[in-house]
This record gives C-alpha cells, sequence and structure tokens, in this order.
C-alpha cells in the first residue's frame, strides 16, 4: 500500500539511509581476496572471535566461540532454529503479548502450543505474577525480547532477576531475543541474558548484525548459547543453512574493531527519536514510552475511534504515511487504538511524514 499510494514508509522496520562504506569497503576486500566458498558451518573463526571478544567487554562473560557462538542467516533465523532444537509437540511456550510475528508461527510448526500473556497497557511490562500462574509441568519455553518490538520498552535488572527465580530449579528454556541490544536510550543499560549466569545456562540468545550495522538485507545475526545447548542448535543448523554468507562474516569480523560503530548506536537513535517526538507534539498523536529499539507507538484516540487496522488504512491511503497496528502483534487482535511508526529514517523522510501528519490531523 505504501508503493502504491506513495506513502512515506513508517511500518517496516529497516533504515532509509546508507550503511557505513567502511564495511562495504571491508567485504569487497574480502571477496577480492578469495573469501566466496563455503565458510564453516558455525561461522569463520575470526567472526566468532570478535563476538567472543565483544560479549566480554559487554557483559562480563567469557564464550567459547568454538562451542557457543553459531553465525546465522539473521536473527529471525536463529530465533527459529533454537525453538526447533528443543520444542517437541505437546509443549508450552510463554509468549509475551504484542510479540514479534515469527514467534507463534516458529512454536506451532514445531507442534508446540504458545500460551499468550499480555503485557501490561499501556506501559508494556511484564506481569510475573500472571506468568508465573501459566507455568506448569509442559512449560518448556519463555521468550523475552528487550529492547522490545514492537513497544520500545526494555527490561530491567528487577525482571532479570525475577525470571531467575521463577525458573530455578525448572526445566524451562529462555529465549532472549535481543536484536536491538545497542539501541536503548535515556541512559538505561542493556540487561543481557549474558550478564545473569544462572539464566545463561537455560538461554539461546539471538543478535542481527542487520539492525546493528543497518544492513537488515545481508540477513546476518547469531546465537550465543551454553555447549549443551548450542550443540543441539547446531543439530538444526546444519541440515537447514549449513553456511552462512562467507564475505560478509569477514567484512564484519573486521569492522567489529571500530568499537564506536555500536557504542554510539543509542544516541544516534535516541536523536531521531526525540526529532520524531518533538514534530509530533503538534498533533493530536500522543506518545507511549519508547526507551529502546527504534519503534514508537502513538495512541490516536483523540482524532479517531476507528479500529487500528482501519486507521492505519486510512493512514496510508489520505495522509500517504505508512505505519503498523498493533493489534497486528497480537493473535487475538488486542487493539488499545494504539500505531507503531519506525523512526529509523533519515532527517528528511522524518520530516516530511511529520507534515504530512500534521496536515492529516488538522483535516481530521
Amino acid at each position: 500500500m505504501a508503493k502504491k499510494y506513495n506513502a512515506v514508509n513508517l511500518g517496516q522496520g529497516f533504515p532509509d539511509f546508507s550503511m557505513s562504506s567502511d564495511l562495504v569497503d571491508l567485504v569487497y576486500t574480502a571477496m577480492k581476496n578469495g573469501h566466496n566458498q563455503y565458510a564453516h558451518m558455525n561461522g569463520v573463526p575470526p567472526l566468532r572471535n570478535a563476538i567472543a571478544e565483544k560479549v566480554y567487554s559487554l557483559y562480563g562473560k567469557e564464550v567459547s566461540p568454538d562451542e557457543e557462538i553459531t553465525i546465522t542467516p539473521g536473527g529471525t533465523y536463529a530465533i527459529y532454529t533454537a525453538l526447533t532444537s528443543v520444542l517437541k509437540p505437546g509443549d508450552e511456550v510463554i509468549v509475551l503479548e504484542p510479540a514479534f510475528d515469527s514467534y507463534i508461527p516458529n512454536i506451532e510448526i514445531n507442534g508446540a502450543k504458545p500460551i499468550l500473556v499480555p503485557l501490561t497497557f499501556p506501559d508494556y511490562k511484564i506481569d510475573w505474577e500472571l506468568v508465573k500462574t501459566n507455568i506448569n509441568s509442559a512449560t518448556r519455553f519463555i521468550i523475552i525480547n528487550s529492547p522490545h518490538n514492537p513497544t520500545g520498552s526494555v527490561l530491567s535488572k528487577a525482571d532479570m532477576e525475577t525470571l531467575a527465580k521463577i525458573v530455578s530449579g525448572t526445566n524451562i528454556f529462555i529465549l532472549s531475543d535481543e536484536v536491538y541490544e545497542h539501541i536503548i536510550f535515556d541512559n538505561l543499560q542493556h540487561e543481557s541474558v549474558l550478564k545473569y549466569p544462572e539464566l545463561f545456562e537455560r538461554s539461546f540468545v539471538c543478535f542481527s548484525f542487520g539492525k546493528v550495522y543497518n544492513c537488515t538485507g545481508w540477513k546476518i545475526g547469531y546465537c550465543v548459547a551454553p555447549r549443551r545447548l548450542m550443540k543441539e542448535f547446531r543439530k538444526v543448523h546444519q541440515f537447514n543453512c549449513f553456511s552462512c554468507n562467507t564475505p560478509v562474516q569477514f567484512g564484519i569480523a573486521d569492522f567489529l574493531k571500530q568499537r564506536t560503530q555500536y557504542e554510539n548506536l543509542g544516541s544516534f537513535f535516541q536523536n531521531k527519536r526525540d526529532l520524531f517526538k518533538t514534530a509530533m507534539g503538534k498533533t493530536r498523536f500522543i506518545p507511549l514510552a519508547s526507551h529502546g529499539s527504534y519503534f514508537q507507538l502513538y495512541d490516536y484516540k483523540a482524532i479517531s475511534n476507528e479500529s487500528e487496522k482501519d486507521f492505519a488504512l486510512r493512514l496510508c491511503q489520505e495522509a500517504g504515511v505508512a505505519c503498523i497496528p498493533v493489534s497486528a502483534f497480537y493473535r487475538n487482535g488486542t487493539d488499545n487504538k494504539v500505531i507503531r511508526f519506525c523512526f529509523a529514517k533519515q532527517k528528511d523522510t522524518i520530516e516530511e511524514a511529520m507534515q504530512r501528519l500534521f496536515d492529516f490531523d488538522k483535516r481530521s
């Protein structure tokens, strides 16, 4: 629809600005140097070593590059493979909604059952008591995602400590989706599972270079897990993908040495969030808190009583701005009159969208 109506696309989560030319040059150099054949199944050693160094530097966790890190074709693939390596028919997985749209299909294709637990509205915090009431002998996984897509909420140290207490003494695994690990705002810290040894021992932790280096089309990510779990992960990986893009791996391995590229990512996107929020202050859209990711939710009840889906469709058609109804991230279509915008865009793109939304608001 965005193409049909020539709309500014603030719907899908991808940047519209150029990635680093240094990284492009490093990948090109790897190609010229002959790194164009199959890579090792687990990922090229220089990249796994660089990731292990990064994990220790950021989270104080020593992980084995040989036995606890696997390179994957994107974060979504890592999530699917982690679930598939453990789940059996009849297992249950706690999914906190709204949730990234791959989780539930990944669970169901393995014959398992998603147990849907809503985050509290409007702050989208986890109600841990509600989580506990949904745990039983069939519970095999709890999926967490921070910074969170689609809401921009983040987990705190208290959240992680509570989760550790809940799963202690159980056979429950954790799938931690941390693809936005560096895109966190307001002087908050990313509470990675890698910082909590008692959680890491039962966890698959999934990451995405596409989100870090603004190259979502490259589809390159990785999973970190303890040895016994990674052994199972690789049994699926070997016969599903086997090997990931070789020159890209070599290029990223070198680029990871430029630490400021990911260390400054939070402030870079916070500036975009703030620009977007300031401009939207001239409209009747009401922002909900966003402390991470590159998404911002807005309440539109002061403008319309339409369903989220209908309002999003009309916004694309009449305002020329594409967004996502948050109801799309709920299995039952929970409708709180909230839509999601992606602000990972150039300044000119954001300003054009803001003008269109301002004009639409005045007409409504």
